[in-house]
């Protein structure tokens, strides 16, 4: 029976059923399998005090290169209206540019531009007086190894079903069909194997952040890759500042050159922390603050821009993110003339409930443990700022109320404590700041480490405005609540 020719049509057709079995279960299988690939990317928001505008630019998410880049500018209370002029350029070489009329008006003003190609871009920021330069990525498409064995592994099944489906029919020996038979089950093997494990393998290494960016990595981030065994973080910066003669009353151009602390060379892998590439926190002789937030002008060279209300020593701290070497805290001091002079106002002192915005803050300070300060800022119309809900600068011990300035400076405790932003069902990512739907408390939790009076400032966001609340208080010691 099995050399008749009936026999002989059994087993190619048993054979081929067979083979559409396996393609049917292949098909089944693949589409309840999902391989893991890359983000291409999310909005960028950059913090930007350009001149005497302190604004916000948020870079909007690419897919894939060509393709528009949907920029925002974000303008607050008390923006000066005029016009800005956008440019995106990669390579020193500007691609394309635009023209954003800021009307005076707190808000986003949308703008367009294009790029062409992934890898390493700038947006340039020029309003006729003030330039900045924002590096940013812009994304690859880029398919994981074990996504390629996925679907290199269906491609592959298909191929030997056809070719198993042509043996079977076509040869007079079907049992060779058994041969792509098998290779189509080894192919299914693997790309099932993939698709069930790309769930719980690593992502590639992100340009920009775990990687260089360069574009020989933005398209393959595999290629460059290799971590050292030794040591791979880099050295602390330096940050040297300097305005020429800043006097009382008069606007400051400040300068900030950053160095690096091993080759003494200008340092250009600054990351986008919190929203910022520096955060600068200024305070003034008599307690003032500034939380600004200085522009690239070129390779370490940062610029911003303040008015100085008072004679005497500034204290400055920069907070920054290098990539590989985490962030780092750099302080030093700016001296300003005297000149036009402004009195302070009085800053509450004490622990215990104060008032912003008309509403209490309560303060229960101990030392050692987690202190919780809570403040009520008005109704729940709260903006985000720096991508949080609410941010806390801490200052001290300090020995001399009415020195802060000098005191802060040579201070053991600066910190920079976040409100986090709550979580939100439907809603990825963080929002930028024209959402307004946070608030009214604002709670912050920092540990106190030493006993000794302390300044602290509690800031948040309304209408596009930054409100700033000063107080001083005093941590106890022994841990027993004041």
């Amino acid at each position: 029976m099995g050399n008749s020719p009936r026999g002989r049509r059994t087993a190619p057709s048993v054979i081929a059923r067979v083979l559409v079995l396996c393609a049917l279960a292949s098909l089944l299988l693949g589409g309840t399998a999902h391989a893991d690939g890359v983000s291409s990317g999310a909005d960028v928001q950059v913090a930007q005090t350009l001149g005497t505008r302190d604004l916000t630019v948020v870079l909007r998410r690419m897919d894939i290169a060509p393709g528009p880049l949907h920029v925002d500018v974000v303008t607050h209370a008390g923006s000066a209206p005029g016009t800005l002029k956008l440019r995106a350029s990669t390579a020193g070489t500007t691609f394309s540019e635009t023209t954003v009329r800021l009307d005076g008006k707190p808000g986003a003003h949308p703008a367009l531009l294009k790029v062409d190609q992934p890898g390493p871009w700038e947006l340039g920021l020029d309003d006729g007086t003030d330039t900045a330069s924002i590096p940013f990525i812009v994304p690859a498409r880029v398919i994981p190894p074990w996504e390629k064995a996925t679907f290199g592994g269906f491609v592959a099944a298909g191929v030997f079903l056809v070719i198993g489906l042509v043996v079977a029919m076509r040869v007079r020996r079907p049992q060779l069909a058994l041969i792509p038979a098998g290779g189509m089950v080894a192919a299914l093997a693997v790309a099932i194997t993939g698709a069930m494990l790309s769930a719980s393998t690593p992502a590639p290494p992100a340009p920009g952040a775990a990687l260089d960016p360069t574009i020989d990595n933005i398209q393959d981030p595999y290629a460059n890759a290799q971590m050292s065994t030794v040591d791979f973080s880099r050295p602390p910066v330096n940050l040297a500042v300097h305005s020429a003669n800043p006097k009382a009353g008069s606007l400051a151009d400040v300068r900030l050159a950053v160095a690096d602390g091993a080759t003494g060379r200008p340092v250009d892998d600054l990351l986008v922390h919190d929203n910022a590439l520096i955060h600068l926190v200024v305070i003034s002789p008599t307690g003032r603050l500034w939380h600004l937030h200085p522009v690239r002008v070129g390779p370490g060279d940062y610029r911003v821009k303040f008015t100085p209300p008072e004679a005497g020593t500034y204290a400055v701290a920069a907070e920054l993110a290098r990539r590989g070497g985490g962030v780092q805290l750099v302080r030093t001091t700016l001296p300003v003339a005297a000149g036009t002079d402004s009195p302070a106002e009085p800053v509450p002192a004490g622990a215990g409930a104060r008032i912003v915005d008309g509403n209490p803050v309560d303060v229960d300070v101990k030392t050692g443990t987690p202190t919780t300060i809570t403040a009520r800022f008005g109704e729940a119309d709260l903006q985000p700022w720096l991508g949080m809900l609410g941010h806390l600068i801490v200052v001290g011990p300090i020995t001399d109320g009415s020195r802060v300035g000098a005191d802060a400076a040579a201070a053991p405790t600066w910190a920079h404590v976040h409100s986090m932003i709550p979580q939100s069902p439907g809603m990825p990512g963080k929002p930028d700041e024209t959402v307004a739907a946070y608030g009214p408390d604002v709670p912050f939790t920092y540990t106190f480490a030493a006993p000794g009076k302390y300044r602290i400032w509690l800031q948040a966001e309304r209408d596009y405005r930054v409100l700033t609340v000063p107080m001083q208080i005093e941590v106890p010691p022994g841990g027993a609540p004041q």
